[in-house]
């Protein structure tokens, strides 16, 4: 079958659009996509397990699902692997996990990742405390560059900034936009 067509089945299924909603179906659509090892099944999959829908809630079976899709560079699932890293669910706690798949995420300009690398540096989880790294990550997810806009980012960009002198402000805001100029022109061809 396709894969995406499966994953997006799962989707109709997860949602209650133009079918009756249901969980067990959803997984049904998801699991063969997922088992054919398409990165986007294999993340529905671990959010399933992590929410349990359709599922005993399962945080160990969450995870292996996320680290599949991780490892094929599903921004999603890294962001989500992370958290649960962050947060010791179905893995150990280990912040440098977390940081690690927060900046797969972030270097694909995935403002969820954005965020979450630059508040590991804001409260030197899992790497050192660095105020300029947190403004700079927390900076372009702000900006909601590509993605939209997170509530509350830019309270915390901006509380990291209070941290920095004014010229290093100056200094790694700069380095924000030529990062994002790059990045940008990668993500949106014209």
């Amino acid at each position: 079958g396709d894969d995406i067509a499966q994953d997006l089945l799962g989707d109709l299924y997860k949602d209650g659009e133009g079918v009756s909603k249901d969980y067990s179906q959803a997984l049904l659509w998801y699991r063969k996509a997922a088992e054919r090892g398409y990165a986007q099944a294999e993340n529905d999959m671990g959010v399933m397990y992590y929410v349990g829908l359709g599922v005993p809630q399962d945080y160990v079976q969450s995870a292996v699902w996320l680290r599949k899709a991780a490892e094929q560079g599903n921004e999603d699932a890294e962001v989500s692997l992370g958290g649960q890293y962050e947060d010791g669910k179905g893995v150990p706690l280990d912040y440098a996990q977390a940081v690690l798949w927060y900046r797969r995420s972030a270097e694909q300009n995935y403002y969820l990742g954005q965020y979450d690398l630059g508040m590991m540096y804001y409260n030197g989880r899992g790497v050192p405390q660095d105020f300029a790294e947190a403004y700079f990550w927390l900076d372009l997810a702000a900006s909601g560059k590509l993605m939209g806009v997170l509530p509350g980012v830019a309270k915390d960009r901006d509380d990291a900034a209070s941290h920095l002198t004014a010229t290093v402000l100056l200094q790694t805001q700069e380095r924000a936009r030529k990062w994002f100029e790059a990045h940008a022109a990668k993500a949106n061809p014209q």
